[in-house]
């Protein structure tokens, strides 16, 4: 007798059967820049990030032609609780700055080449208050991974997830506390600027809502749905459809690691083909990025969101890039090699 496999269930069998790293493609790689004019490892990390491209794109000869910052925009019912130093209402107005071309992360994706998409998430009906309620139901966080789906859909061949939602630094901080443990003090910030009044009731929100939520908490998907948001939840799906089209994924700051260490937690090895771009100045991210790995490529002490700061890192990658194919080697250079 045949039955219903639960939305939930989806997920994990989709996060069971994810493709490995091409390690042929990563040995081209490494074996062109021995020939590079230059002293072996001589430009470091930079090195690594070409390798990093192609075990993901499967390529020998990676490139970087359509990479794309897809941001996410939800907003919470947790800023009832006096979490945010803004309105909820701002999430939306920033939707409108986004595609008006005034945010940061326009001028920044203009500067690298870099493509920007902005979706918007039920912004006129937030997440339920989760100090009262789970977030999210099961049906609802489900369709939502699978909404944040499409964001690889145009040949992009590099993918930065990004977001935007008044409330969002609170989830993210609930997530990091359900995962890693407490007090929530240890993982949370002042997010969009809240005095010490506000992070006071940021502490006791997530402290409220761990209360409230105990019994369902060592299931990360629950931990989504309970704690999470939608802009989360669909990052969580935009990573995993990277990890199955062969699309390497640039981690942005303290918002979109939540989505990721959600996946690890469900699946230790789907989020090996992301690289951090940054290490934010919210909260604890740097003990978040330990916990999931990952060594940033930037420390600017920027805590903005929008997929700023993998943006930018986006600018590095595409430089490592092109020292790696456009540099000469020796033979073509006329260059003497190391001597024995």
């Amino acid at each position: 007798m045949s039955h219903a496999i639960h939305p939930f269930e989806e997920i994990r069998i989709l996060l069971a059967a994810l493709p490995g790293p091409d390690t042929q493609a990563a040995a081209a790689v490494r074996a062109r820049d021995g020939r590079l004019t230059k002293p072996p490892g001589a430009l470091g990390r930079l090195e690594e990030i070409v390798e990093w491209l192609a075990a993901w794109q499967g390529r020998a000869e990676p490139a970087i032609e359509r990479p794309l910052v897809a941001v996410f925009a939800a907003n919470h019912g947790v800023v009832a609780q006096g979490v945010s130093a803004f309105p909820a209402s701002v999430t939306q107005q920033m939707v409108a700055n986004f595609l008006a071309g005034g945010a940061a992360i326009n001028q920044i994706c203009k500067s690298y080449g870099v493509g920007l998409k902005v979706y918007e998430l039920a912004l006129e009906r937030p997440t339920a208050d989760f100090t009262v309620a789970p977030a999210m139901d099961e049906r609802e966080a489900a369709a939502t991974f699978a909404y944040g789906m499409e964001a690889i859909q145009g040949d992009i061949d590099l993918l930065a997830p990004g977001e935007m939602g008044i409330g969002n630094t609170t989830s993210a901080a609930a997530i990091y506390t359900a995962l890693y443990g407490g007090p929530a003090s240890r993982w949370t910030g002042r997010g969009t600027g809240v005095d010490d009044a506000g992070l006071s009731r940021k502490n006791a929100a997530i402290d409220a809502a761990l209360t409230l939520h105990a019994p369902h908490l060592a299931d990360p998907l629950e931990i989504l749905r309970r704690l999470g948001g939608r802009e989360i939840a669909a990052m969580m799906g935009a990573i995993a459809a990277a990890r199955l089209n062969r699309i390497p994924v640039v981690l942005d700051g303290y918002v979109a690691c939540a989505a990721a260490a959600l996946l690890q937690a469900i699946a230790p090895e789907s989020i090996a083909h992301c690289i951090a771009g940054h290490v934010s100045a919210e909260g604890a991210h740097r003990d978040v990025l330990t916990r999931l790995g990952k060594r940033p490529l930037l420390d600017l002490d920027m805590r903005l969101g929008e997929g700023s700061g993998a943006a930018l890192a986006i600018g590095l990658i595409k430089a490592a890039l092109a020292c790696h194919r456009d540099m000469a080697t020796f033979e073509s250079a006329g260059v003497s090699e190391k001597s024995e």
